[in-house]
């Protein structure tokens, strides 16, 4: 049954705007007016999309959005109610009324009514790409194919869990250091465009030869006081020349080398991406997705266009009849202990739990250095922002010493 959106008047005269199933939009009406409800206008599917794509605004972009976690409480609970011998239209109608999200909730009511109409849970779900991703769909065709779409729907539900918790613990860890960097920049700002300029003019009236860094503080107030509409254009510039470079098939390769060799975050990134490849590979293994259809999702979601393409070199060797942990080692991108425990698991038939060990491993690592990224850029921030500090001061106070003692004099 299609879920619609519509907009009506109350008997108070109020409009009341809401989500409903029904037949049909004739249906809807009848049922409305019976609650003393008086449509004035129905959006289907169709029309749905339209007034999407007209009115889009700061509201529906950001709260039309998906999280990891919503999907993950919806898959759980369509867990529980397959694991309970439910009907799957059924159990994907309680699903509808449950769900609180109103993107969630219309994309649902869809693939209910796809199913309803006989397509398979997974080709109802591939409809909306944006939503359930390739991993999300190919996992569950695989359960709907072996008989295990409850156990498949639990370890989605986990997975995209651990993934959402990792991503939060990332984006926390540094919102901190980014939130001190532009509050530090808008003050430093201030401080030389308004603060230093006013008291530099002491100097003015003053007969004593400056110090070299008091007149270098003075230059750098005066241009920036001058020319601060210069920087904000070099510096959007600059900005957006890196961001467009970037987005080019060669700037994304380019930087996400550079990215992996950096000193401190290129070790962080790809313990991420190894954890990630790790995990989502044994999940994916675990459902009864094929090997290569597995490896060919792994690549795409793991950030990186370098490991991304050791991945497909990895994927066309095991096209060839070679092993996953051969391409890997020769690739020089994964650590030697990822490799070999994928060489053992492939030699014991355990590969599943070996990749789920070195997601485990890489997992922990991830959080170790984090903490530590914490706990090392804090202090830096602050003694770096504490300099800048340091240099205004004495660059002001040492020559308003000089003048006080020649006055003394």
């Amino acid at each position: 049954m299609p879920v619609f959106e519509y907009k009506a008047l109350a008997e108070s005269g109020k409009a009341v705007t809401g989500l409903r199933e029904a037949d049909s939009p004739k249906t809807l009406r009848a049922t409305l007016r019976r609650e003393g409800i008086y449509l004035t206008e129905v959006l289907g599917e169709k029309e749905q999309r339209a007034q999407a794509s007209r009115d889009v605004n700061v509201k529906r972009l950001l709260l039309g959005r998906v999280s990891a976690q919503e999907l993950a409480i919806a898959t759980r609970q369509l867990a529980v109610l397959v694991g309970a011998g439910i009907p799957l239209v059924e159990a994907l109608t309680a699903l509808v009324d449950q769900v609180e999200h109103e993107r969630l909730k219309r994309v649902l009511g869809d693939v209910k009514q796809r199913v309803n109409e006989g397509s398979t849970l997974a080709d109802a779900l591939g409809v909306h790409p944006k939503i359930f991703g390739d991993l999300y769909v190919n996992m569950i065709r695989a359960g709907e194919t072996s008989g295990a779409l409850e156990i498949v729907l639990v370890r989605l539900a986990e997975f995209t869990e651990s993934q959402a918790r990792l991503r939060s613990k990332i984006a926390g860890t540094m919102a901190y250091p980014i939130a001190m960097m532009v509050i530090g920049t808008v003050i430093m700002g201030i401080l030389f465009t308004v603060v230093v300029p006013k008291i530099t003019r002491i100097f003015e009236t003053s007969n004593i030869a400056l110090p070299w860094y008091t007149r270098v503080l003075i230059a750098l107030s005066g241009f920036a006081a001058s020319y601060w509409w210069a920087i904000l254009l070099l510096l959007g510039g600059a900005v957006y020349g890196f961001v467009r470079w970037k987005r080019s098939p060669d700037g994304r390769a380019r930087w996400d080398r550079i990215v992996l060799k950096a000193p401190v975050f290129g070790r962080l990134v790809r313990q991420v991406a190894i954890g990630r490849f790790a995990r989502t590979l044994s999940t994916l293994l675990k459902s009864g997705v094929p090997l290569l259809t597995a490896m060919d999702i792994v690549k795409n979601i793991l950030g990186n266009s370098r490991l991304a393409e050791v991945i497909e070199q990895a994927r066309a060797a095991i096209r060839e009849g070679e092993s996953i942990a051969a391409p890997l080692k020769r690739s020089g991108e994964f650590p030697p202990l990822v490799h070999h425990m994928i060489a053992v698991g492939e030699r014991s038939g355990a590969l599943e739990e070996m990749l789920s060990n070195v997601a485990n491993a890489y997992e922990g690592q991830v959080e170790t250095t984090i903490g530590a990224l914490t706990s090392l850029l804090e202090p830096l921030m602050i003694v770096m922002m504490g300099g800048v500090v340091g240099f205004i001061v004495f660059s002001v106070l040492m020559p308003i010493l000089q003048i006080n003692n020649l006055a003394g004099g």
